[in-house]
This record gives C-alpha cells, sequence and structure tokens, in this order.
C-alpha cells in the first residue's frame, strides 16, 4: 500500500504517543494527590502557601464605600455644599455625572459604628460583618481605572478591561491543581436581589480560562432548574452503560491526543469523566437535609430559598470542604444610582449575615486559616449625590473609580487591620494607595505564586494577571 509522507508520521507517531501517554498516566497517577488533580506542568507554587482555597464573594454594581465602609464624619458639615473642583477634576467619571451642574455633597445614609476588640469602623447597616470585625482585613485605598462596570469587573476578574484572558480563578486552578476528584475545581454561582434592581450582567469571561486550557474555566452551578445541564442521563441509560461509552470514548480521544497533541482533547478526556462523576457528587452536594439547624440560622431564613445569595454561601462551604480550590459567588443589586435610600439596606439585609456566616463556618470548621475570603466590588461611589436627593426614590450614587474598599479575612492576610486612608471626600487614597493590580499581585502571593512568575505564553508573549503591573502589599499580609 502507498502512503504519503504525512500519513506515515501520523500512523508511526501514533503507536509511540500512545505508549508515551500511558507512561505519563501512570506518572502522574503516582504523583497525584488523593482525589485531586496535579498543576499544570509550567506552573507550581514558588514557595509555601499561605492560603490553599479561594472564596470570592463579589457584589455586582459596586457597594457605596462612602455608605458602607469609609466613615468620613465631616461630610455632614458639608451636606448639600458642592465636592470641590480640586478634588473632582482628579478623577475620571461616567457619562451619567461628568455633566452635572452641581455636585452636592450627600453624607453616609446611616451611621457608623464601632465593631470588636479592633474597633473597626463600619455602617450599622453591617452588624453581622461587624461580628466579625476582628478577623478582617479592611482595605480603604483600593483605585482602578474603570469606571463602566463590565470593563470594572473584567479588569479585577482578569487583569485587563479587555475581555478574552484567563481569570484569577483559572490562573488559581492552573497553578495548584484540584483537591477534587468528584467535583469541578473552579465553581461560580450567581443571584441577584429578589426585586432585580440591577440590570447588570454577569458574562462567562469572569471566570473563563482565556487562552489557558479550558480545563481551568469555571464550572456554572445554575442558580434555578437543573444545576448543571445534563446531568442527568436520559431514560434507559444505566450507569454501566455510560460507563462503557466513556471508556470507548476515552480511547478514541486518547488516540487524537497521542496524534494530535491538542490539549483541548486532554481537557475533553478530563471533563468527561469529571461529569460522570458529578452525577454522584452534585445532588449529595446540593442536599442540606443533613446541615443542622444551628448552621442554617447562622446563614439567615434566605438560606432555604433556591438561588439565594444566602443559600449559596452555605454551599461555597461545602464545595470548600469537599476539595474545590475556587469559588466564586457574583450576586447583584448594588448599581444605586437612583434607590440609594431604598434599596442598599435591602442588599445589606440580603448579603451582610450570608457573607459573616461563611466565615465563621469556616473558622469553626477549621478552615479559615488556609482559605482566602474577599468580599467586594468593581468600584465605589460618589460622594455626590446623583439624581434629586429630595426624592426618596429617585437619587443615589455614581460609579467612582479613583477609591474605594474591600475586606478579606483568612488565608494569611492581617486581622482586624484596615489598611490604607482616603482624603475627607472619601475620593482619592491618601495613605498606602492599592492598585486593582497590586491587589492581584497580594492574593497570589498568599497562594504561594511571586505573580511575575505564573506565567503563560500566547502569541508569542509571556501573560500573567497583573498583566505588566502590580507589587505586593506587605501591610496586608499577616
Amino acid at each position: 500500500m502507498r502512503m504519503n509522507r504525512r500519513a506515515f508520521l501520523q500512523q508511526s507517531g501514533a503507536g509511540l504517543g500512545l505508549a508515551a501517554l500511558h507512561a505519563l498516566l501512570q506518572q502522574e497517577a503516582a504523583a497525584r494527590p488523593a482525589g485531586g488533580t496535579l498543576p499544570d506542568r509550567n506552573a507550581a507554587p514558588h514557595f509555601a502557601p499561605r492560603a490553599k482555597r479561594v472564596v470570592v464573594l463579589w457584589q455586582g454594581g459596586a457597594p457605596s464605600h462612602v455608605d458602607l465602609f469609609d466613615p468620613k464624619p465631616g461630610l455632614e458639615a458639608l451636606r448639600g455644599s458642592d465636592v470641590p473642583s480640586s478634588i473632582r477634576d482628579r478623577a475620571r467619571l461616567s457619562t451619567m455625572t461628568s455633566g452635572q451642574g452641581r455636585y452636592p455633597v450627600l453624607p453616609a445614609i446611616r451611621p457608623f459604628r464601632r465593631y470588636g476588640a479592633s474597633g473597626l469602623e463600619l455602617s450599622s447597616l453591617l452588624p453581622h460583618t461587624g461580628a466579625i470585625a476582628d478577623q478582617l482585613c479592611l482595605v480603604r485605598s483600593l483605585h482602578t481605572e474603570a469606571v463602566n462596570h463590565a470593563p470594572g469587573v473584567t479588569l479585577w476578574m482578569t487583569g485587563s478591561q479587555i475581555p478574552g484572558r484567563p481569570s484569577f480563578g483559572a490562573w488559581t486552578v492552573y497553578g495548584l491543581g484540584s483537591l477534587s476528584s468528584d467535583l469541578p475545581a473552579f465553581v461560580v454561582m450567581t443571584s441577584s436581589d429578589v426585586d432585580k434592581t440591577c440590570g447588570q450582567l454577569f458574562y462567562d469571561h469572569y471566570w473563563g480560562s482565556g487562552f489557558l486550557p479550558s480545563k481551568h474555566q469555571g464550572v456554572r452551578l445554575r442558580a434555578e432548574g437543573e444545576p448543571v445541564l445534563y446531568l442527568a442521563d436520559p431514560p434507559g441509560i444505566t450507569r454501566e452503560l455510560k460507563r462503557g461509552a466513556l471508556d470507548d470514548l476515552a480511547a478514541l480521544n486518547a488516540r487524537h491526543l497521542a496524534e494530535f497533541g491538542d490539549p483541548e482533547i486532554d481537557t475533553r478526556i478530563a471533563q468527561y469523566e469529571l461529569a460522570f462523576r458529578m452525577q454522584a457528587s452534585v445532588p449529595e452536594l446540593l442536599d442540606l437535609a443533613g446541615e443542622p439547624q444551628s448552621v442554617l440560622d447562622l446563614y439567615g431564613p434566605d438560606v432555604q430559598r433556591q438561588g439565594s445569595f444566602a443559600r449559596h454561601c452555605l454551599l461555597a462551604r461545602r464545595l470548600l470542604e469537599r476539595g474545590v480550590r475556587f469559588v466564586q459567588l457574583m450576586h447583584a443589586g448594588w448599581d444605586q444610582h437612583q434607590n440609594l435610600a431604598t434599596q442598599l439596606e435591602v442588599q445589606c439585609r440580603d448579603t451582610d449575615q450570608p457573607s459573616a456566616a461563611l466565615v465563621q463556618d469556616l473558622a469553626q470548621r477549621g478552615l479559615l486559616e488556609d482559605t482566602l475570603v474577599l468580599w467586594g466590588g468593581e468600584f465605589g461611589r460618589t460622594p455626590f449625590v446623583q439624581g434629586d436627593v429630595n426624592r426618596r426614590d429617585a437619587h443615589g450614587r455614581d460609579h467612582l473609580g479613583s477609591c474605594f474598599s474591600m475586606w478579606m479575612a483568612g488565608g494569611g492576610v492581617r486581622a482586624g487591620h484596615v489598611h490604607g486612608a482616603s482624603d475627607d471626600f472619601a475620593y482619592h487614597p491618601v495613605q498606602d494607595p492599592v492598585h486593582v493590580h497590586d491587589l492581584q499581585a497580594t492574593l497570589l502571593h498568599l497562594l504561594g505564586f511571586d505573580h511575575t512568575r505564573l506565567t503563560y505564553r500566547h502569541q508569542g508573549r509571556d501573560f500573567r494577571l497583573t498583566d505588566v503591573h502590580g507589587a505586593v502589599v506587605k501591610g496586608i499580609v499577616a
């Protein structure tokens, strides 16, 4: 039989490739931690990590640091007077207020209180968060270039305002691997306030893998209906029949992998196997019947409502203790341009208790020490009012990227600590400013990575989460 050069190389290489693949899989099986998978061969922690897992409690729409985290009692005396142009002119505003004729000061709509032995000042709208004050590291000097939601979230999640790069979760799994063979290494859940007041969408690239192998992307558990589409087998398909079909499919994919070396074929093999195991692990994960009433009460009454932020917080704890490396909860409802006076309290009521409960629950189970918890949104809100302040349902605050706040707990951060400070209007950092890239570098440091060395070559360039910026903020690290 005549054979051209390409066919000869493909066929002869396939036999050698299958042998090499078999040997490689045996080596990985011997080195793999029990029940988990190794990090990518090109990545591994550079030093001992303080945190082994991450949970991001993302508050989509940007919570108002002016009202919740950064007390400025001096603003009360300035109520109704304009924020000076010398303050405003040094920061970008969105087009919604950049052309306003006036910029009247609006102080915090609720009083602040001191909490815990640390005396951390937080809004009285956050009493449950106040109860864990001594476990928090609150950063009041964050800043970003972004002034619109999608670019702001994309910058925080991927290191660029332009979609297409790997997300923070994908980078983490790329570097650390998985701790579980029955659940994805990276899981995402999204929720919103019941009234759907916030129109911001959660795009897939917020948990995407970008140009990393797609096995590192987040797996979204849906809030309504089936948590994972097509998880159940159709009628007449038994587990034994499914197992046999997967074995045959894996053999075909292994031959293609040996022949072409495409990493996406490797991903396909792994994801088929994971999906098979998830058919048993996901229903068990979602069944809260075994949770003590005391735990359910800790997360609040909304924990029983499917798709609620409270329920997702409890599921986050269950995911983390089952070996999921990175959990990302995304909750919408904080974009309060016209409804600050009515909606801020609702948002706090829905998220305050579950957020604090998750920290407390992790601590009680000995998981907080090596679990990094982060709470916050894409930017802050202006200290001046947007809309008609005399109408309760027609005023709020615009976006502000030049200064905002986030809090962290566990995973090697300084507890009971406030890092950085803003000016008298909460408009600009004046002490220890922290850029988004700096925070990304610090979080990777806590996970055991030098952010400049956790890279992936794509289109001739070594990319990283922090782009070409960022420095570890040592004051945040315990």
